[in-house]
C-alpha cells in the first residue's frame, strides 16, 4: 500500500456550501426523488403562501400546472420582503430566502406567530432542486423580478421591472424540477387537489384554486370553505350515514394557543375518526392535543350519561372506544412555537396544549351536549350498544384463547412459520389459496419467510363490528399470526413480522381480496400500514420467450413497452391466471427473491384522505362509491394493482 493510499489530510474533507449540499443528498431534505419528493416541491412553496393567510395577509393562493411542466404558485399575500437583509448585506432579502438554508420569517421576530413548520428549508430547496426558478414579488407598488437556473444560480438579481399591476401585493414563483434529480417531472393532479382541498378546510375563508394547462382542455378547480372544518367533517361523513344532521363545533383561544373542533356521529363501526392538525400539519401520530381530547371526550360523555340516567349506579362507565366508534371529528390547534417529536412532524409534544384541548372540550362539548339533548342521546345510546358488542367481543377472544390452549397450539395449523425469531428479517406473505400457498412454501427462503394462505375472501370489516369480524375465522388466523392485537389495543411492538406481504393474483378477484386486506390492516392495524410494514408483491401478468430464456411482463403497459422495443417479437404470450398455476421455481424467481421481486411498499399520506377514501370505497353508500368512480374513472392509468 503505497503512501498516498494512506493519506487522509485536511484536503480529503469536501464542504458542500449551500444548496449544493441539498443536490448532494435530496432525500434528507424531501424525503425522496419519486414521486413523494417531486409533489414536496409544491407543498414547500403553497406552505408559504397559507403562513401568510395563517398570519392574515393573503385570502387566494393560484396553483398552475403549465404546459411544459412548471408549476406557478401566487398569492396575494404582502409579498417577500425586498430590501437588504442586516446579515448579508449584499444580498436582499428575497434572495436570501431562495438560496440559504434556514432562512425565512419563521424563526423569531413578527415575521410569523404561527406557522406551519420550523425547518426553514423550504422554498431554498425548491431552488436547489429544480433547472429554473422564477419570483415576482408585488411589494410597495412595485414589481420586483430575479431568477436562478441549475440548481440555485443567481442568473438575474433581484430587481424591480415596473409598477405592480393594479396595485396587487403578493408573491408569485415558478419552479421547473429538475430531470437530473427526479425519476419523474410530472406532478399528478388528484395529489396536488386533494392536499389544496384540505389546506381550504384547515383555513376558513382561504380560497386554493388549481388550474392544470396540460391536457388539451384546462382543468379548473377552486376550494374555499366558509365553515372550515365544520365542512371538512361533513365533507369526510358525506359517504357515511350520520346519527344526526347537525355537526358540532366549539373553539377557546388562551394567549398566543387556540383550539377549534369539529364533530359528527357516524352509523358505521371506527374508532378511528378523529383526525387532528397542528399549525395546519396533519399530525398522524397524534400527541398532546390529541391526548387532551380523548380524555375530555371520555369523561364528558360519562358525566353526561350519568346526569341524565342513562347510565346507573352500578352500570360501568363508557370507555373511550365505545364513545369513539362512528366519530368523524376535525382537532385544529395553533400556537407559537410547536414542538413536533421527530423529524416527520406527525406528533405534537406540547405539554400546554393537551390541558388546553382538555379545558376547551370539557367546557365546549359538555355545553353542546346540554344543548342538543336528542343528539346526545343518540350519541349515548350508540356507545353503549359499542360497549355491549366490545364485552361480546372480548368473551370471544378470551374463548378462543381458552380454545387454543387446550389445543396446544399457539399458532394457526395452516401458518408455515420460518425458522428466524428477529422480526426485523422476518416476512409474512399472506398467499390467495391452498394451491398458491404450496408453492410459496416451496419457494420460499423458510429461515426468513412465512407463509399464511388464505380461503375466499375475508370479511368487509369497514361493514361489521369487532365481535362479528372476529367470528371469521380467516380474521382470526390473521391477527393471531401477526401477533401485534387488533383495534385500539394493537401494538406494533409485539408483531412477529416486520415484512407482511400480499401475495395475490394479478386478476380482478386477486385485486378484491387485496382490496379487503387493505381495508382490514387499516382499520384494524393502522400503526401496521403507517409503520409501512404492509407491501404488495406484484407477480406477472404475462410470460414469453426470448431465445432460450423465458421473460415475465409485470402488466400489459409492460407487454406494450416489450414490444415496442422488440418490434421483431413472434413468439406468443402466456397470460398467467394465477400463482397456484406456476411451479415453484417460476414463483420463486417472479415473486418471492428479494433480488429479482417487485414490491410495492403500502404508505399513507395523509389519514384524513384514506379514512374518506375507504368509507367511500369500501362502505355501505352505492351513491357515494359510485360518484368517485365516475369521477376517478378517467385517472385509472395511477393505478398499482
Amino acid at each position: 500500500m503505497t503512501s498516498t493510499e494512506n493519506s487522509y489530510s485536511a484536503v480529503d474533507i469536501t464542504v458542500l456550501e449551500g444548496l449544493e449540499a441539498v443536490r448532494k443528498r435530496p432525500g434528507m431534505y424531501i424525503g425522496s426523488t419519486g414521486p413523494t419528493g417531486l409533489h414536496h416541491l409544491v407543498w414547500e412553496v403553497v406552505d408559504n403562501s397559507v403562513d401568510e393567510a395563517m398570519a392574515g395577509h393573503c385570502s387566494i393562493i393560484r396553483v398552475r400546472l403549465l404546459a411544459d411542466g412548471g408549476c406557478e404558485v401566487s398569492d396575494d399575500g404582502r409579498g417577500i420582503p425586498v430590501d437588504r437583509h442586516p446579515q448579508f448585506e449584499e444580498m436582499a432579502a428575497a434572495e436570501v430566502v431562495l438560496t440559504v438554508l434556514h432562512a425565512g420569517g419563521k424563526f423569531g421576530g413578527e415575521g410569523y406567530k404561527i406557522s406551519g413548520g420550523l425547518h426553514g428549508v423550504g422554498v431554498s430547496v425548491v431552488n436547489a432542486l429544480s433547472s429554473l426558478v422564477e419570483v415576482e414579488i408585488d411589494r410597495e407598488g412595485n414589481r420586483h423580478y430575479m431568477d436562478f437556473v441549475d440548481g440555485g444560480l443567481l442568473r438575474t438579481r433581484l430587481s424591480e421591472t415596473g409598477p405592480s399591476p393594479e396595485g396587487r401585493t403578493g408573491t408569485i414563483v415558478r419552479f421547473w424540477p429538475d430531470t437530473a434529480i427526479f425519476d419523474e417531472v410530472t406532478f399528478r393532479l388528484q395529489t396536488l387537489v386533494e392536499r389544496f382541498q384540505m389546506m381550504a378546510f384547515l383555513n376558513r375563508g382561504l380560497e386554493i384554486q388549481v388550474h392544470d394547462e396540460r391536457g388539451d382542455e384546462p382543468n379548473e378547480q377552486s376550494f374555499c370553505y366558509e365553515g372550515g372544518i365544520r365542512d371538512f367533517v361533513a365533507h369526510i361523513n358525506a359517504s357515511k350515514e350520520s346519527l344526526f344532521s347537525i355537526v358540532g363545533y366549539y373553539e377557546q383561544q388562551e394567549d398566543d394557543q387556540e383550539v377549534e373542533v369539529a364533530f359528527q356521529w357516524n352509523t358505521g363501526f371506527n374508532v378511528d375518526g378523529l383526525h387532528s392538525f397542528a399549525n395546519g400539519i396533519n399530525t398522524i401520530e397524534g400527541g398532546m392535543h390529541e391526548e387532551g381530547f380523548r380524555s375530555a371526550l371520555t369523561a364528558s360523555l360519562n358525566r353526561y350519561a350519568r346526569s341524565k340516567g342513562l347510565l346507573r349506579n352500578g352500570d360501568d362507565n363508557l370507555q373511550g372506544e365505545d364513545i369513539r366508534e362512528g366519530l368523524t371529528a376535525i382537532l385544529s390547534v395553533r400556537m407559537v412555537d410547536p414542538q413536533f417529536e421527530g423529524q416527520t412532524k406527525s406528533k405534537l409534544g406540547n405539554l400546554s396544549m393537551r390541558s388546553l384541548v382538555q379545558r376547551a372540550t370539557n367546557d365546549g362539548l359538555g355545553h353542546w351536549l346540554e344543548e342538543h339533548p336528542s343528539e346526545a342521546k343518540r350519541i349515548t345510546q350508540k356507545a353503549l350498544n359499542a360497549q355491549r358488542a366490545r364485552i361480546a367481543a372480548q368473551d370471544a377472544r378470551r374463548s378462543a384463547r381458552r380454545k387454543s390452549a387446550l389445543d396446544g397450539a399457539g399458532m394457526p395449523d395452516k401458518l408455515k412459520d420460518c425458522a428466524s425469531r428477529d422480526p426485523r428479517e422476518c416476512e409474512l406473505l399472506i398467499v390467495e389459496g391452498d394451491s398458491a400457498g404450496g408453492s410459496a412454501v416451496q419457494a420460499r427462503d423458510p429461515r426468513t419467510m412465512a407463509v399464511l394462505p388464505i380461503r375466499g375472501k375475508i370479511l368487509n370489516v369497514e361493514r361489521a363490528r369487532p365481535d362479528r369480524m372476529l367470528d371469521n375465522t380467516e380474521v382470526q388466523t390473521l391477527i393471531q399470526a401477526i401477533g401485534g392485537g387488533y383495534g385500539n389495543e394493537f401494538d406494533l411492538d409485539r408483531i412477529r413480522y416486520h415484512k407482511v406481504i400480499l401475495l395475490c393474483d394479478a386478476d380482478v378477484d386477486g385485486s378484491h381480496i387485496r382490496t379487503l386486506l387493505l381495508t382490514f390492516f387499516y382499520r384494524q392495524m393502522e400503526a401496521l400500514v403507517v409503520g409501512g410494514h404492509v407491501y404488495i408483491a406484484q407477480p406477472p401478468l404475462y410470460s414469453t420467450i426470448v431465445g432460450r430464456e423465458k421473460v415475465y411482463l409485470k402488466d400489459d403497459h409492460a407487454k406494450q413497452a416489450f414490444l415496442a422495443e422488440n418490434a421483431g417479437h413472434r413468439n406468443e404470450f402466456q397470460r398467467l391466471k394465477g400463482l397456484g398455476e406456476m411451479d415453484f421455481d417460476e414463483l420463486r424467481e417472479t415473486t418471492m427473491n428479494p433480488a429479482s421481486r417487485s414490491l410495492l411498499q403500502v404508505s399513507v399520506e395523509a389519514s384524513t384522505i384514506a379514512d374518506e377514501i375507504f368509507s367511500t370505497l369500501m362502505g355501505s353508500d352505492v351513491e357515494s362509491r359510485k360518484r368517485f368512480i365516475q369521477t376517478n374513472a378517467h385517472d385509472v392509468r395511477f393505478l398499482d394493482i
